[in-house]
This record gives structure tokens, sequence and C-alpha cells, in this order.
């Protein structure tokens, strides 16, 4: 029994040492095995370098310069919005006036393009436009003004900084003008409190203030301004109030000419405000004629008669009508005439027309309206009775009288209008 124990011993000890000796032989093979495959791997990832023309050095570079060029766009990014279109404005920060020219001339550039990418709509409840933009009464309405409650939260329309936060009792009531880096600023009225401070840098969507009925207002609403250099524009030019959009990611503007003669009106609309001063002998027939309009339009959107007297240095509203309209680099020049021209010649034949670039190509021209009766329209989101009357090829007077309405009223999306 003793010596078959020791036997059972022994084999134990020597199959123990066999194992051992075998053991650093297993893992070097499998460490061999594991070094082959990643040396396959480096091989493959190195062809694979090659093929591409791409070497481990240059893509560390690359990788690098990507790097600095995302820090670089974002230090001009910050600049740009603690110093919004300064070159523009050529470093006029005024923290008083609405308009910061209003002691100075203002250079307007013959085009200027405006990016609305960023555009967010200034309230979050449902858009319902209470007025728009134009003359009201003996006064203009440089603004649209949007439906809120007081305590409704107002939001930054475009990424840009508080020039002005203030008070005016008989106008904006608490009011904020915002610059942004696009070149437009933006004009919040009739606030009830404020949630930011002035020179604070502000981001699109951000909440700036509450709404309110401040000022000279009736109800509460939120009057909203575009304005560049100073000029107030038509929001509605820019924004589609109905969709809270913009009807383009790149707006232009181009300063227009009446009659041959720089205006400073700048706008892209065919009905864009302007203002002339009187001197001292003119009349209402002279400005009427030097502008290519009519005495009783000049009444109709200055708030007076034909007999009214005049005054040195009055200012008189009139509708810029020679305006030319280039939207983008590919927008086409036709005009009302020949558009006319061509349907009289052939109404479904569409006309060449020539682009910026040079290049001529076929556009179909719009549809005319033929009819023995009469010819009623369906207005749309900036339509007006002058344009209008441009496109059926009548007067204002016509259009009021065939409706029997006023010269002065307001229309409404989705009305119908006879317009022959």
């Amino acid at each position: 029994m003793k010596i078959h124990n020791i036997l059972l011993i022994c084999c134990s000890l020597t199959i123990g040492l066999h194992a051992k000796a075998e053991g650093p032989k297993k893992n070097n093979k499998l460490q061999v095995q594991k070094t082959s495959v990643d040396a396959a791997r480096l091989d493959q990832y190195a062809s694979e370098l090659m093929a591409n023309h791409v070497s481990p050095t240059k893509v560390g570079v690359d990788e690098l310069a990507v790097a600095k060029l995302d820090e670089y766009n974002e230090q001009l990014s910050r600049e740009s919005l603690m110093f919004p279109a300064d070159e523009l404005y050529n470093s006029n920060w005024d923290t008083l006036n609405v308009n910061p020219f209003v002691k100075s001339s203002v250079h307007f550039p013959e085009s200027y393009a405006i990016d609305c990418n960023t555009f967010t709509m200034p309230i979050d409840n449902e858009i319902k436009v209470t007025s728009r933009y134009g003359p009201r009464r003996r006064r203009m309405h440089r603004g649209i003004d949007l439906k809120v409650y007081v305590g409704d939260t107002i939001r930054a329309a475009f990424d840009g900084k508080i020039r002005i936060k203030s008070f005016e009792r008989r106008g904006y009531g608490y009011y904020l003008v915002l610059r942004h880096p696009n070149g437009l600023e933006t004009i919040y009225g009739h606030l009830s409190k404020f949630l930011v401070k002035e020179n604070q840098v502000v981001r699109a969507g951000e909440a700036i203030g509450l709404g309110g009925n401040t000022g000279r207002s009736t109800g509460s609403h939120l009057h909203f301004e575009t304005r560049f250099l100073g000029k107030d524009i038509n929001p509605e030019e820019i924004i589609d109030f109905t969709s809270g959009t913009p009807h383009k990611d790149e707006y232009v503007f181009h300063n227009v000419k009446i009659n041959g003669v720089k205006s400073n009106i700048y706008s892209t609309s065919e009905n864009a405000i302007a203002v002339h001063r009187v001197r001292k002998g003119e009349t209402l027939g002279a400005i009427a004629n030097k502008y290519g309009t009519s005495v009783t339009e000049l009444c109709r959107l200055n708030g007076i008669s034909k007999t009214s007297t005049l005054s040195i240095g009055q200012s008189i509203r009139f509708r810029a009508k020679q305006v030319t309209v280039e939207a983008s680099p590919n927008a086409i020049k036709t005009t009302t005439q020949e558009k006319q021209t061509s349907l009289k010649n052939d109404q479904n034949k569409p006309t060449s027309a020539t682009t910026n670039t040079g290049k001529i190509i076929e556009v179909p021209i719009e549809e005319a309206v033929v009819s023995d009766g009469p010819i009623y329209h369906r207005i749309q989101s900036g339509d007006t009775l002058y344009s209008l009357a441009k496109k059926y090829g009548t007067s204002i007077e016509k259009i009021c009288e065939l409706n029997g309405m006023k010269e002065n009223i307001i229309i409404r999306v989705g009305q119908k209008i006879r317009c022959s």
C-alpha cells in the first residue's frame, strides 16, 4: 500500500513538471500569433494610406489644421458678435438714438447681402399680425405689430448685441435695439420687462424681454422693426409672417435710383416709401412731377389735401416706383412693359432674358388674366393697391371706385378685390 502511494506521488510530480515546461511554449505561440495579426493590420492600414497617397504624418497635420481652422472661425464669430457689422456702421455705436445716423450723414452701399439663415421668430405664440408697415393717418408706422399678451416671452430674431435698452413714453415704451453681424438692426417695442442688459451679446432665439402694452399702444402687442443703416425696411419684405420664416436665406438690398438720381432709398420693394424735404417755392404738383407720381397719391400718403400749405423743410412721403430689384446674382432683368408687350405677341410663348452673368435663358411669362367680365384678385401677403394697379394696368382710384372703398383702407390677406 505504501509503495502504491509512493508511485502515485512520483507520477503526479512528473506530469506537473512536464506541464510547467509546455506552458511558456504555448504562451509564446499565442503571443507570436497576436504579434503577427497586429503586424498584418498595420501593413493593411499602411497599404490603404499609400493607395490614397496619404501619409500618417499628413493625417496628423490635416487634423491639426482643421482644429486650428475651427478655432479661428470660432474666434471670428465671437468678434463679430462683440462688434457686429462694425465696418458697415463705421464704429457708430449710438446708445441713444434708434437711427444711429440721425445726426450725421450715412453712405449707403450700392448693394448689400443679408444672411437670414439664423432667423428666429421673436414670439412663441401663434403669429397674428395686427398692424402692418406703412402710412398710418398722419404718421409712418415703421414696423409690424404682432399680437402678444403681457408677460409673453420675446426673443432675439438673430444673433446680436444690445445697442439700446430704453423707455419712450410717447412712442416705443420699453424697447430694445439689437445690432446683428448680418448688417440688420431689429427693434422690439412696448415691452413690459427687460431680460437683458445694454451691450449684452445674445443668440438667436434667446429671451430678451416680456411682451407688454407700454408707450404709445392701445393694446398688448410687440412692435417689431427691421432697419439697415438706420433706414426702416418693411419686415414683410424679409420675413414671411404666415410661416414665420425668411423669404430667402440671403436677402439683397439695393440703393435704388429715382429718375436717374440716387435717392438713398434702400429696399427691394417696388413700393418703397421715400421722403422729400420741401424747399422754397415747391408745390405738390412740382414734387409729384419730380418723382413720377400724382398729387392725389401724395395727399393720400401724407394725410393732407390738395390745398394744404407746404412749409420749408416739411417731410413729404412718396412711393419710389422706379425701383431696380435684383434679389440674387442670377436675378432675371425683365420689366413690366416687356412682359406686357410679349403677352400681346404670344401669351403662351416664353421670352428670353439676360441674367447678370450674361447668360441668355428662357423665362416663362406670367399668365395674363383674359376675361370679358370683371377681373378679381385674391390678396396675398405683401400685396398693395399700388402693386395691384400696376399688375392689372389700372389705377388705385379705379380699384377703389370698383370696390367702393377709400384709398387708405387696409387690405387683408385672402380678401377679394375687383381690379377690372
